[in-house]
């Protein structure tokens, strides 16, 4: 196998679990490879936005692992009123936490880090034009509830009459994570005066990693999706973690930690499965703010392993001439079909 030295990733969102792709983030600067654009949703876009402002992965996972992620749980004072605060909250703020302290602990560690990073203007790829789809490092995915469609930041901030330039990154990443009705939306008032509630990418999709594809002008690297999937048990079974439901508040966050987690999962074609490091989450769940420490070093090393497994049988040659060729020359081949669910599990466990 030649050396690898760049590539592409996505990151795909899952909430606390992102712990699982600093790990794999890791191994592969570990082994030389340097990330150049990166693409991410949900907890995907924050590890892709530190990633982009040039943090190490050891200052990554000391992030991480230090965060205590009941604080993400910001509450209003009208939150706090007992028993009929979440709903309250619900039906007038649209949800159930602000999302105001994680905004400004983001934007916090991007105005520190080694680019000094406020606005994508400050995430500019070197040699790339303005036209270039690969002009920014980061691109964060959202979803527009009010105009149906799915977000690609900061480019699609245009379309509300908004410079591109000076979209605040620490906002963008704010979009991306906010599950409906577990946080807040963020409005955004487009250039006819109408509120647009932007939320979540994963309620259209959690795991876009062939966003970075452009046909004949593809880099000269490959792209990485990191997907986040259930925990394999030695006997190929898929062990999933239930839904502990006891009220409203145990309910809404089933309901969309279910949704976003499964969006996806049955709609990756054998193109993507092929280049998508699987890592196994160990039964954490999306919303699990109290993970105890000794789950994300498990995460982390979960992540790391992932890693290490896939770059061990990764031959970028075999995906091009299996994968690329046919597409760039109009033909059908195996990137038309999907990976079986046996392929995924075989891929967390392998």
């Amino acid at each position: 196998m030649a050396r690898l030295d760049k590539a592409d990733a996505v990151f795909e969102g899952g909430g606390v679990k992102g712990i699982g792709l600093v790990g794999a983030v890791e191994y592969m600067e570990e082994v030389g490879l340097q990330l150049q654009n990166v693409v991410g949703t949900s907890a995907g876009a924050i590890v892709a936005a530190l990633v982009a402002a040039g943090y190490s992965a050891a200052e990554l996972r000391a992030i991480m692992e230090s965060l205590d992620y009941r604080r993400f749980q910001d509450m209003s004072t009208l939150d706090r009123i007992p028993l009929l605060g979440p709903a309250l909250s619900v039906l007038k703020e649209k949800g159930l936490y602000e999302g105001n302290y994680f905004e400004n602990w983001l934007r916090k560690l991007l105005a520190e880090s080694p680019r000094k990073v406020r606005t994508f203007r400050d995430l500019h790829m070197d040699g790339e034009t303005p036209e270039s789809k690969y002009f920014y490092r980061l691109q964060v995915i959202a979803t527009d509830l009010t105009r149906r469609k799915m977000l690609v930041l900061p480019w699609d901030i245009r379309d509300y009459g908004y410079d591109p330039e000076e979209l605040d990154v620490a906002r963008a990443v704010r979009m991306s994570m906010s599950i409906p009705f577990f946080f807040e939306p963020v409005q955004v008032q487009d250039t006819r005066g109408e509120t647009c509630f932007i939320v979540d990418g994963g309620v259209l999709s959690n795991f876009p990693v062939d966003i970075l594809d452009n046909g004949k002008a593809n880099p000269p690297w490959p792209t990485f999706g990191f997907k986040l999937v259930d925990r394999i048990q030695d006997d190929g079974r898929v062990e999933e973690k239930p839904n502990r439901i006891r009220g409203p508040v145990s309910l809404l966050r089933a309901m969309f930690s279910t949704m976003l987690e499964a969006h996806d999962a049955r709609y990756i074609k054998q193109k993507n499965f092929d280049r998508t490091i699987a890592i196994p989450t160990l039964g954490v769940g999306t919303t699990d703010f109290g993970i105890r420490r000794e789950q994300t070093q498990a995460l982390h090393g979960a992540g790391r392993e992932a890693a290490r497994r896939f770059i061990e049988r990764w031959d970028f040659q075999a995906w091009i001439a299996k994968h690329r060729l046919p597409e760039v020359l109009g033909q059908k081949g195996a990137n038309d079909t999907e990976p079986t669910r046996v392929e995924m599990e075989e891929a967390a466990r392998a």
